[in-house]
């Protein structure tokens, strides 16, 4: 693939961990503005050469970093303004809701054993109390008087882990005009009670609401199922994919009058993985549940599986272990067999992947995969209609963290597509630089790059975001 070198233009530094970056006109407006929201609750916008605030909701985030050594997960995740923002005003937030913090599904970490059944086969018991979070998602209006207000709230789910909630997670698709959720697996590692595979479960799923047929509840129940909702919530919903361990969002390329749908999963312990598809079929949530209480399987063809947790990509899932004989070797051991078997045929198959150790001299091991966006702008011709993403922090990058940033393609045949990195001039000096979310403007001819300079939540104002330009 041809090599592209790119700059990192700064726009705003010094803000708390940026998870989502959008842009939309506000209403009265001409310009198109960017929004920046943070994982700590605030939400900026660049307004006339410097930033101002439009909301900040840190009362209500769930207080981060107080676990795990300052490494978090949870908080803002999630923005997107309705597609008539301009005319309604509508907008829409995901988060983990402060005062929730739970004691977690499992008492420690989890790892299945491959020779014991009981470790491949467990079950989330004692939700009400055994769970470590709830996330929300709301639906908010910017007022007349230029004051955003809450309007209702359209989901609570309570999740069995810290990790894995989804990132970038809320999206308008502009082939339906629904808002389209991502939700992770639930956390831990390996999918514990295999909830992404679960047509009940709301986790591993990747859920399309229609909020103009949602009916106003003003709290709606925490749920971590599809039974459990009340039926008007029900009848808003549909699932797009299941099989998702976690996801940077979905996004959307227009191409001869069809959209090609993006959306990442990221690994386990082997390869981050890249998926695309134009043409499926969502099942109604209403339709999943009667399918279970028949202990039937509702007809799932065209229906999207992305595989896991049998399928790490394109393997099988595996469990690692260092080999005793050599320090320098892994042993690996497919975790679960008969998963992957069953889903052999059924998912579907990446459109490329990077492996978390890759020798080859014009590649890069990654971290984690945190961002995907087509480039459908002109001023960079070697990525036009190509599809850029970030890895967290490449591998390689020791003394100092440096995230990666990469493009690939759809190839015309169908066939997986190899992946190029993309350089960047910008100088980071001794300071680390984890490349924790990519962004776009509405016309996909503008990227914007969000990076931490710290991965401890609990290490304030270390966030800049930067436009990339040629």
């Amino acid at each position: 693939m041809k090599k592209v070198k790119v700059s990192l233009r700064p726009i705003v530094s010094n803000i708390n961990l940026p998870t989502a970056m959008k842009t939309t006109i506000l209403p009265g407006d001409s310009i198109e503005r960017l929004f920046i929201a943070t994982q700590v609750g605030e939400i900026y916008y660049i307004g006339n050469g410097d930033i101002r605030t439009f909301l900040d909701i840190r009362p209500q985030v769930i207080k981060l970093g107080a676990s795990g050594g300052g490494y978090d997960e949870r908080g803002l995740l999630g923005l997107a303004f309705h597609p008539e923002f301009y005319y309604n005003g509508l907008f829409y937030l995901h988060y983990s809701v402060a005062g929730t913090q739970g004691p977690g599904a499992l008492p420690e970490s989890f790892k299945p054993n491959p020779c014991d059944p009981r470790t491949l086969n467990l079950k989330w018991r004692n939700r009400e109390i055994q769970y470590d979070h709830i996330d929300t998602v709301e639906e908010w209006i910017l007022q007349s008087n230029g004051q955003p207000q809450k309007r209702r709230t359209l989901l609570n789910v309570r999740r069995p882990f810290f990790n894995h909630n989804g990132f970038n997670s809320l999206n308008f698709s502009p082939e339906t005009g629904k808002l389209v959720l991502t939700t992770g697996d639930g956390g831990s590692g390996y999918d514990p009670f295999n909830l992404s595979q679960d047509d009940m479960e709301i986790a591993g799923k990747i859920i399309e609401i229609d909020v103009g047929k949602y009916s106003f509840i003003n709290n709606p129940p925490v749920v971590t199922r599809f039974h459990e909702l009340p039926v008007s919530i029900q009848e808003a919903l549909t699932v797009i994919a299941k099989g998702v361990r976690n996801i940077p969002g979905i996004s959307f390329q227009r191409f001869n009058n069809q959209y090609i749908k993006y959306a990442g999963n990221v690994g386990q312990d082997l390869v981050e993985s890249i998926f695309s598809f134009v043409h499926y079929k969502p099942i109604l949530v209403t339709q999943l549940i009667q399918a279970s209480l028949l202990y039937s399987k509702p007809d799932q063809e065209g229906f999207i599986n992305f595989g896991w947790r049998g399928w790490e990509g394109c393997f099988p899932t595996s469990t690692v272990r260092g080999c005793t004989d050599n320090s320098s070797l892994d042993e690996k051991t497919i975790a679960y067999y008969n998963e992957s078997v069953a889903l052999s045929g059924s998912r579907l198959q990446p459109l490329t992947s990077y492996f978390h150790q890759d020798p080859r001299p014009d590649k890069f091991g990654g971290t984690a995969l945190t961002g995907i966006q087509p480039y459908m702008g002109n001023q960079i011709p070697g990525l036009t209609g190509g599809v850029v993403f970030t890895d967290f922090a490449r591998k390689d990058s020791q003394p100092h963290n440096r995230g990666a940033l990469a493009y690939t393609r759809v190839r015309p045949d169908g066939k997986q597509s190899d992946f190029s990195v993309i350089q960047t001039d910008y100088d980071f000096g001794s300071q680390s630089a984890f490349y924790a979310s990519l962004g776009t403007n509405l016309g996909q001819s503008t990227l914007y790059l969000g990076v931490y300079g710290s991965m401890n939540v609990t290490d304030f104002n270390q966030g800049t975001v930067f436009e990339i330009v040629p």
